[in-house]
């Protein structure tokens, strides 16, 4: 290893340089590319969200791409790879996720590619939420806690050094320049041991085995720009260009195709591009007088703030306020947790209570007959056995035994009572209380295929796992959930721990339509309250959902992930037990942060929800025993 390290500083001594920052490395190392050696981040992303978390990553955090455009397939990133414009894209660590490279080829070699990807994600684990020290110290810091930390990586890291040394480019160089690129190499070589870069006239050569020195901030299209901030401004007026420019191009493609096409899915990744609400606290009054929370059946596309010329309406199948359901009740206040304050701020969250208008009573719908007989067979299984209880003073049948004691102790001179003779048939109960929480938000009208929506995937798996638990007799409820920002969050109460399960709560099943968004946390933290006044000794919070938290203002992100967790703890502090079970395919890169790793499952294939819930909830109970 000394010998290497030696090698590695031989690679200090250099000559002159010429070019900028982006310039040169563009220009001089354009062909240092290598399309055959290259990894793409789709085929690593699970196992960087692995190794991520098991260096002590932060598990909120999801592997994303750096790329600010969307990649289609890997046939356009090799076309870029292969354009003369090419340019090494830079790691880096925001709020919300670990951004990636899309894929990595600066070197010929598929395993050092490789490395670096997992070099990268090493040294993202060693970061904090915020750090005082420039790029050039901050680099060194977290490169030397990683190594001495994990001194297997040590290996991995120097030959990433070496051979990314030896592409770095070499020729006639201001001595000011000279000093800073050395300072560089020998940082690279030896971290820690240079405390500042030296000054020079031009930026120095990005180095992709460090984090971005000044990471891209998340796109936002201001709603006003104040004289003091004309710089950011014009930032976001070139970046609105470009984006104008794409998207008429875009359109252009569609016109000469002679068909434009709007699929449901692509109206959420427009938020680049339409000036979305997303204030905090701080903007309520401007909320109040333009909420965009209150009319999502319109999204206005707007420029620089300015009033838009025109409106585009979707028919999102919404109820409205004529057809909605009966308010049950509306004052119930739940706080909510703010991550960046690390303080629970209270009365947050105005929920308010629902139940179906006009639900009509329904059989059970006749697709669903046959795993329902199976299911109902299974759960009678688990149903306590009736048993006899004894020396009870009254009953079913004399206990022979307590009248035999009872006459033997009388024979004997004992003036006993004659109570307690007889005993009593009854039936047996788990001492065990379910409430299932439904994610309703509008995400559930997509499609899962031709045939059937997550709605209905939904309404069959609330359907079998009503008919199964019927059949224990263990007390259970049933929730849906939906919000629009803070105010309101939408409970709709399909099934209360004191109605029984019948035609009519089949037909409020039946009524469930796509609602708004998902603030997790509040529909949790309700469903506590709700289990709280249950005299279960177990207590079973089973969550089904399809998506990440998400609401139109700062609960996106980072901020409704940490809201849920904190509400998930408070949970289980109560001495009941969460469960989630979802159809997101990405469930496993932000579940385990939540749930922990035995406290979820991901669903595969969306159509084996209705079947797999009940089973998954008799190995739930069983292991409650």
């Amino acid at each position: 290893m000394t010998k290497t390290v030696s090698k590695l500083l031989e690679l200090v001594e250099m000559e002159e340089h010429v070019g900028s920052w982006w310039h040169t490395f563009i220009t001089k190392h354009s062909e240092q590319h290598y399309p055959e050696a290259a990894i793409f981040l789709d085929d690593i992303q699970h196992l960087l969200g692995i190794w991520f978390r098991a260096l002590g990553g932060d598990g909120a955090l999801e592997i994303s791409g750096a790329d600010a455009t969307i990649i289609s397939s890997r046939r356009t990133m090799l076309q870029r790879v292969a354009g003369t414009n090419k340019k090494t894209e830079l790691a880096w660590r925001d709020e919300n996720a670990l951004r990636l490279p899309p894929l990595i080829d600066c070197f010929p070699n598929s395993r050092l590619n490789r490395d670096l990807y997992l070099w990268l994600g090493a040294l993202a684990a060693m970061e904090t939420d915020t750090h005082q020290e420039a790029w050039f110290a901050h680099n060194q810091k977290l490169t030397r806690a990683a190594l001495q930390q994990y001194p297997g990586l040590q290996e991995k890291y120097l030959g990433l050094v070496e051979a990314h040394l030896e592409q770095r480019a070499t020729g006639r160089w201001p001595a000011d320049e000279i000093a800073q690129e050395q300072a560089i190499r020998r940082a690279l070589i030896e971290p820690g041991s240079m405390d500042q870069l030296p000054p020079a006239r031009r930026m120095p050569l990005p180095v992709p085995l460090w984090l971005h020195p000044n990471p891209p901030q998340p796109a936002s299209m201001p709603s006003h720009e104040s004289p003091e901030d004309e710089q950011s401004g014009s930032r976001a007026r070139e970046l609105e260009e470009v984006q104008r420019k794409e998207t008429e191009q875009a359109q252009s493609q569609d016109q000469e195709r002679g068909m434009i096409t709007v699929r449901m899915e692509n109206i959420f990744s427009w938020g680049e591009y339409v000036n979305v609400d997303r204030s905090t606290e701080e903007d309520q009054n401007k909320e109040q007088e333009d909420d965009v929370a209150r009319d999502l059946d319109k999204i206005s596309i707007s420029r620089n703030g300015k009033p838009p010329k025109t409106k585009i309406k979707f028919d999102l199948d919404l109820p409205s306020e004529s057809e909605d359901d009966e308010i049950i009740s509306d004052d119930l206040m739940l706080p909510e947790w703010d991550w960046k304050k690390r303080q629970l701020i209270p009365d947050h969250c105005r929920i308010v209570e629902l139940v179906a208008i006009d639900a009509p009573s329904l059989p059970l719908p006749n697709r669903l007959h046959k795993t329902a007989r199976k299911l109902r067979s299974q759960f009678q299984a688990l149903a306590p056995a009736r048993i006899w209880h004894r020396s009870r003073p009254e009953g079913d049948a004399v206990d022979l035994d307590a009248y035999l004691r009872y006459r033997t102790d009388r024979a004997s001179g004992c003036n006993v009572a004659a109570d307690n003779l007889y005993r009593q048939m009854n039936a047996g109960a788990r001492d065990l209380a379910c409430l299932l929480l439904a994610d309703l938000s509008l995400s559930t009208d997509t499609w899962v295929n031709d045939h059937a929506r997550v709605m209905d995937v939904i309404q069959d798996s609330l359907y079998l796992f009503a008919e199964s638990l019927t059949a224990t007799g263990d007390q259970f409820g049933i929730y849906g959930f939906t919000s629009r920002k803070r105010d309101p969050v939408r409970i709709h109460a399909i099934k209360a721990f004191d109605e029984s399960y019948n035609s009519h709560i089949r037909g409020r099943i039946e009524a469930l339509k796509p609602g708004y968004y998902t603030r997790l946390g509040a529909g949790i933290r309700y469903a506590a309250e709700v289990l709280k006044r249950q005299g279960a000794g177990r207590r079973l919070l089973l969550i089904l959902t399809d998506g990440k938290p998400n609401d139109l203002d700062q609960y996106e992100g980072r901020y409704g992930i940490e809201d849920t967790r904190h509400a998930i703890q408070s949970v289980r502090s109560l001495g009941f037990h969460p469960f989630c079970v979802t159809i997101d395919q990405k469930g496993n890169d932000y579940l385990p942060h939540l749930f922990g790793s035995s406290g979820y499952v991901v669903i595969r294939d969306p159509m084996e929800l209705p079947g797999e819930l009940p089973l998954l909830y008799a190995r739930l109970t069983a292991q409650q025993r």
